[in-house]
């Protein structure tokens, strides 16, 4: 059973040791990952990941990644490491290198998501965006309200977001539900909101390699 959204946000998820590949990931990615390995039947691929609110202290990555492969490498014949850059300035790629593990390129999982050579092309115009995916929905009071005081203060949010003009929701799932959530987030942020069903993007690619 997948851990609650709270869970995979503060602690992360542990391998069960059934597969050969682990999976080093973002607890943010795990119920995505979990719908390809069941959706495929990858049933050598294990996952264990991160607990998701490292993208506060993007540093703790990479600290992080390197603790997991350390941990399991004699399990598995492989590791395979589904972060993207994800804010740590390179590190994370330099680790990986230096660890022998392959990576997802590109700079965060709203890229590879929308696709990389996509996100690529509308980056110029989409440089006021902020971006939010099914999981950062369900826990936008975690990643954003609470972090950034706004629960508290409501007057920072001009602060914090004047200098975007829209949210962009990258649905993973065709989900109701969580498009009303989303463009209630776009009200609380004061911006315009627009939705795209980009699946799993350039995630499902990456894995059906391994």
């Amino acid at each position: 059973m997948l851990p609650s959204d709270a869970r995979l946000t503060d602690e992360g998820l542990a391998p069960r040791a059934t597969g050969r590949i682990l999976l080093v990931a973002c607890g943010a990615l795990a119920r995505e990952i979990l719908d390809l390995k069941r959706l495929n039947g990858w049933d050598h691929l294990d996952l264990t990941c991160l607990p998701a609110k490292y993208h506060l202290t993007p540093d703790k990555i990479t600290v992080g990644v390197r603790e997991a492969v350390a941990k399991h490498r004699t399990a598995y014949d492989d590791i395979f490491v589904v972060y993207a850059d994800c804010g740590t300035g390179g590190l994370l790629a330099a680790a990986c290198e230096e660890l022998g593990v392959d990576m997802i390129p590109g700079p965060h999982c709203y890229a590879f998501f929308e696709g990389n050579d996509r996100f690529a092309e509308l980056a110029e115009e989409e440089m006021t965006a902020f971006y939010l995916t099914d999981f950062l929905v369900r826990q936008f009071d975690a990643f954003v309200t609470r972090p950034m005081g706004l629960d508290r203060h409501p007057e920072l949010r001009d602060m914090y977001f004047g200098n975007y003009d829209k949210l962009i929701y990258q649905a993973q799932t065709d989900d109701p539900a969580l498009t009303e959530k989303a463009r209630d987030c776009a009200e609380r942020l004061g911006l315009t909101f627009e939705r795209r069903l980009t699946g799993y993007g350039d995630l499902a690619r990456h894995l059906s390699a391994l």
